[in-house]
């Protein structure tokens, strides 16, 4: 799908027409013809740059494809740039993306990094902080305890079904019964039909009051059991301090990290040693005596005559050497893990504390407000009983029982009502159980993924950097054996069976291990899913043949590979671009009077 491209006062671009095609674009000139404005027009296209031409107030680039129109206004105001318009890239994130591992001129900050010998980690790693990950675990835990609490409501709701399902079928049969013997009753009551009805409401009330009595003490008991529960369980936590604990970990931390560095150093030297021996190589680095016996070599470290046998036998100690600073960070790393096992059990500690303290807090509140309750449904009830018993002395015996079933039944229907909605509620809340389960589940395991996110993309970074390295060390003659990210992300270099300093490289080799360390990061955050074009500018270091080779390499790892090339490099197999026709910046010079 062809991108057709048009520039105005773009960097060095004052008016130009271009397109790309997918696979491999060449922009080939000489220097000041805006080969490099050409890939910051793509840039501004993208919504990763605003290099609006120097002098200019306005400038904008249009891209036309298949599916969509770009258009990005970039305006200067007050001494500063803004832009306008829908670029490509919506997202920041993705825009970070694609500036750190899509980008890669000579400005791209980590082929910066490593040409200066800077750490790389913060750069390899910048796409995690636009990720939020810490405040979106948060917010999932705070989501998941929400969950927890209305799945543990659905299953007590879910175990009391069978018992209010049989209340109500109780209560539906007792209720049948009383109206049966009401029925029974209805020819043979007589006298005051008023006082009757009152008294009939007063022992209705009553009912209600002794219902609320029971009801109220049973919840005063549960929470004095619960209330003691608590206090047994806070008196019984013990909570040490874990300032001890830090700043041992903090020691351990620091004295594994050493070990780590050394091991890794170790074996630098020892594989790069290793690597001349298994080869056969030693005539590289110094002379070697073909004797009779065994074959003599002068040890190209100290300068002293040795056999192989004796060479191989210092490397065997080496690597033991190696497998016992090995054992050693295992150790480091065990002991750890071990205090920050405690320190989290401290943690936990402190948290739980707090929430019994909480807790007690409520339970005494609510004990205190239950018994206040309960006192006054008790004297409630104790005037009732005097009222109802003055009353019923006017009612005869006949009557008395009417009114006896009528309050029953009046109590019966309104407990039945009660439990009705009970059991509604409680079939309501039980039905949502399962999908409370499941949201629960998934919560909990998006929590874990995002816990793993950071060390994930570290490792797969360190992975597509060893991958990359592998594969272009085949490719390329590098005056350096291997290269590795360690687990803190320093870049290690080996080079005649030790470690080299970066600053000791050709321009070319530095720039070949700062372009490796980019694309680890366009492999391990999978940026060509959303950034289809890879960008190559400022590859002055490198021969014709090497360019050639590093562009077939990266030829497939996005659909639009744009490059700057100059007319005496070899041909590419691609689109070539030619801006003969654009006006640039250079051609006011040329022409300035």
């Amino acid at each position: 799908m062809t991108w057709e491209f048009s520039i105005e006062n773009i960097a060095g671009i004052r008016q130009g027409e271009a397109r790309i095609e997918p696979g491999v674009n060449v922009v080939r000139a000489s220097n000041w013809q805006g080969k490099s404005s050409f890939l910051a027009s793509i840039e501004t296209a993208l919504g990763t740059a605003t290099p609006l031409t120097e002098g200019q107030a306005t400038g904008r680039v249009t891209v036309t494809t298949a599916d969509d129109d770009i258009a990005v206004t970039l305006e200067r105001t007050d001494g500063s740039v803004s832009r306008t318009g829908t670029p490509y890239l919506h997202d920041e994130y993705d825009r970070v993306c694609a500036t750190l591992f899509a980008s890669l001129d000579e400005t791209n900050e980590i082929r910066r990094a490593v040409r200066n010998g800077e750490t790389i980690e913060h750069l390899l790693t910048r796409p995690l902080d636009f990720e939020n990950i810490d405040e979106r675990i948060a917010d999932l835990k705070a989501e998941r305890e929400r969950v927890e609490t209305e799945r543990d409501r659905a299953a007590d709701a879910a175990d009391r079904l069978p018992q209010l399902r049989s209340r109500v079928t109780d209560l539906e049969s007792t209720l049948d019964e009383l109206h049966a013997q009401r029925a029974d009753l209805d020819d043979e009551t007589g006298g005051d039909t008023d006082s009757r009805d009152r008294l009939s409401e007063l022992r209705v009330e009553r009912d209600r009051v002794d219902s609320r009595i029971d009801r109220l003490e049973t919840t005063a008991e549960r929470v004095r059991e619960t209330l003691a529960e608590k206090r047994a369980e806070l008196e019984g936590l013990s909570v040490p301090s874990s300032e001890d604990i830090e700043r041992e970990l903090e020691t351990l931390h620091e004295e594994r990290r050493d070990v780590e560095r050394d091991v890794e150093l170790l074996q630098s030297v020892y594989e790069a040693n290793k690597r001349v021996l298994d080869e056969g190589r030693t005539e590289l680095l110094t002379d070697v005596s073909h004797d009779v016996l065994a074959d003599t070599v002068t040890c190209w470290l100290c300068g002293e005559d040795a056999t192989r046998d004796e060479i191989e036998a210092q490397l065997a100690a080496l690597d033991e050497r190696i497998g016992e600073l090995d054992s050693q960070a295992d150790e480091y790393r065990e002991r750890v893990a071990t205090l920050e096992a405690k320190r989290d059990e401290i943690r936990e500690a402190r948290r739980r504390e707090t929430e019994l303290t909480d807790r007690i807090g409520a339970l005494e509140s609510r004990l205190a407000e239950t018994e206040e309750s309960l006192e006054s449904a008790r004297e409630r009830r104790s005037e009732l009983a005097s009222r109802i018993e003055t009353l019923a002395e006017a009612v005869g015996a006949t009557e008395e029982r009417v009114l006896e079933l009528e309050s029953e039944i009046k109590y019966t229907e309104t407990e039945l009502e009660e439990v009705r909605a009970d059991l509604e509620d409680a079939e309501a809340q039980a039905d949502q159980l399962s999908t409370l389960d499941d949201e629960y589940a998934s919560l909990t395991a998006e929590i874990s993924e995002l816990r793993g996110r950071k060390a994930e993309i570290k490792r797969r970074t360190r992975e597509a950097f060893s991958t990359a390295l592998e594969d272009l060390l085949e490719r390329f003659d590098t005056g350096f054996e291997t290269a590795r990210l360690t687990s803190g992300f320093d870049l290690v270099v080996a080079r005649d069976g030790r470690e080299a300093r970066l600053d000791a490289l050709s321009e070319g080799e530095r720039e070949v291990l700062g372009l490796v360390a980019a694309v680890a990061g366009h492999d391990a955050f999978d940026v060509d899913e959303r950034v289809p074009v890879l960008l190559l500018d400022g590859l002055g270091g490198l021969a014709s043949d090497n360019l050639r080779t590093l562009v077939d390499y990266l030829r497939d790892r996005a659909e639009y590979l744009v490059l700057t090339a100059y007319p005496e490099h070899e041909g590419f197999d691609g689109h070539e671009l030619s801006p003969a026709d654009w006006q640039v910046v250079s051609h006011d010079a040329e022409t300035a009077p």
